[in-house]
């Protein structure tokens, strides 16, 4: 089931009507039942694979406690299971080198076809298994205590609006929201519709019409190079708008229910250094990988070669994680490698410091660095990535030069709501109080409203005639 469906819609509106008439308990089971239809809506047979790692990961982390003399064993166990689990269905094609479908075949499934094997791989697996995985890290490394309720822990992991794409919840926020009291609360229930009109905005009229010029450029044979990188922007806006959208409907959706999920995105554009990109991009993956993987490899605590073996290795891992393909491993080594050398720059001399720069210079800078690894994202064939990196800006016509201005221009038009929303929330964060001052009482109520006519404007008027899936749903 997909957020901008008319089933999901309908889906929403059924269980908050019986929702908020329950106590805690029946609350959570019925939010346990839904997100089971939710994400078996498609494949059934998917709800015997969440429901495995679930159990396995709750009762070894229950034995890491209660046998602490085994606990290395029990988090060995979990995280053996969790990660073989993934790896065999996301990572078996590439690393038998293409060969999984006659693998299956060798061991008699021979009726299986190659858009069998990719319907194999459960949507959201890499996003619930990091999840469910970094409970029992937390519970072994004495920071959260093991919990007894296996439903409750259940719908940790399955909590549906957020399954699919994240954001990636840590245990201590969101198993303890699981288990308190949630109370309607009005403010936060308009809040929430403003929040959800805005995603399915972002999705509808950014992003997919962002997908279109996007796709129309790299299905051509031999873009020049203005017309490529106006496609690689394309792609920058539509993969933001994409994803972060997913985020904002989940968000709004969660709060509906008397949850808070944490924020994914901060603007990422808007960053001065390849670093800050990464602490504002997908917050809940690069901090889930700063904590497990990069600062359990010894962080930055070690001698300066040391620091960059450990960002290479944790944006390496981070690449693998997006897919089995060479081009996110490229992509990861490409952001550790900035990360490595921007962390010199700056610890470097004082007269080539990146903080003489103008801040506006920094940024643009950093999005063209940024935009280089949309490219290796995007192109998922090396040999025609080698093919756009060879492209020589001069070789290039007028009239290429031409189009390539155009679709940046039509593209940017559509994106102006989120240079706006950057603005407005710079505005707030200094002028904090502001909102209250001029919107007391039931005005902001009205302006809310008002709002929400507007996005639901745009997404009537502006949506793109052909939609898609989020992109991070096939991760």
């Amino acid at each position: 089931m997909i957020f901008h469906s008319y089933d999901y819609l309908i889906f929403l509106v059924t269980i908050l009507a019986a929702y908020w008439l329950l106590p805690r308990r029946g609350q959570n089971i019925l939010l346990l039942a839904a997100s089971y239809v939710f994400y078996g809506y498609v494949h059934v047979w998917f709800l015997g694979m969440i429901t495995f790692t679930s159990t396995i990961d709750w009762f070894t982390a229950n034995q890491i406690v209660k046998r602490p003399q085994h606990k290395k064993l029990f988090l060995a166990l979990t995280l053996g299971t969790n990660f073989a689990i993934l790896c065999s269905f996301k990572y078996l094609d590439f690393f038998t080198g293409g060969h999984a479908l006659q693998i299956l075949h060798g061991i008699g499934f021979t009726s299986f076809t190659a858009a069998d094997v990719q319907a194999l791989l459960p949507v959201g697996i890499s996003f619930y298994t990091y999840q469910s995985a970094s409970y029992v890290v937390d519970v072994y490394r004495g920071q959260l205590a093991p919990r007894k309720n296996w439903l409750d822990y259940l719908l940790f992991v399955s909590f549906f609006p957020q399954l699919v794409a994240g954001p990636i919840e840590r245990a201590g926020h969101l198993l303890a929201q699981v288990e308190g009291q949630r109370i309607f609360d009005t403010r936060k229930a308009r809040g929430a519709v403003v929040l959800i009109l805005w995603g399915y905005m972002k999705k509808l009229a950014i992003a997919d019409n962002a997908a279109m010029t996007c796709n129309k450029v790299f299905s051509l044979e031999n873009p020049s190079w203005p017309v490529l990188w106006a496609g690689v922007f394309a792609f920058a806006i539509q993969i933001y708008a994409d994803f972060s959208a997913y985020t904002d409907i989940a968000r709004g959706t969660a709060r509906l229910f008397g949850f808070e999920l944490m924020q994914n995105f901060n603007h990422p554009y808007q960053a001065a250094s390849p670093g800050e990109f990464w602490r504002r991009w997908h917050i809940s993956l690069s901090t889930w990988f700063r904590d497990y993987i990069y600062i359990s490899l010894g962080g930055s605590h070690c001698n300066s070669a040391r620091i960059a073996l450990n960002i290479m290795a944790t944006f390496l891992l981070s690449g693998l994680w997006h897919g089995a393909s060479w081009n996110y491993i490229l992509w990861g080594g490409y952001h550790g490698c900035l990360l490595v050398v921007w962390r010199f720059w700056e610890n470097g001399p004082s007269s080539i410091r990146p903080q003489r720069l103008w801040p506006w210079v920094q940024v643009l800078f950093t999005f063209a660095l940024i935009n280089i690894g949309w490219l290796m994202f995007r192109e998922t064939n090396l040999s025609m990535l080698m093919k756009y990196f060879m492209l020589n800006p001069l070789q290039a016509t007028a009239a290429d030069w031409q189009t390539g201005v155009y679709l940046v221009l039509l593209v940017s038009i559509y994106s102006w709501p989120l240079l706006i929303h950057a603005k407005v929330d710079q505005w707030l964060a200094r002028h904090p109080a502001t909102i209250q001052q001029h919107f007391p009482g039931g005005k902001w109520a009205f302006a809310q409203a008002g709002l929400a006519t507007l996005l639901l404007l745009a997404i009537i008027l502006l949506s793109s005639p052909f939609s898609s899936d989020f992109i991070y749903f096939q991760f």
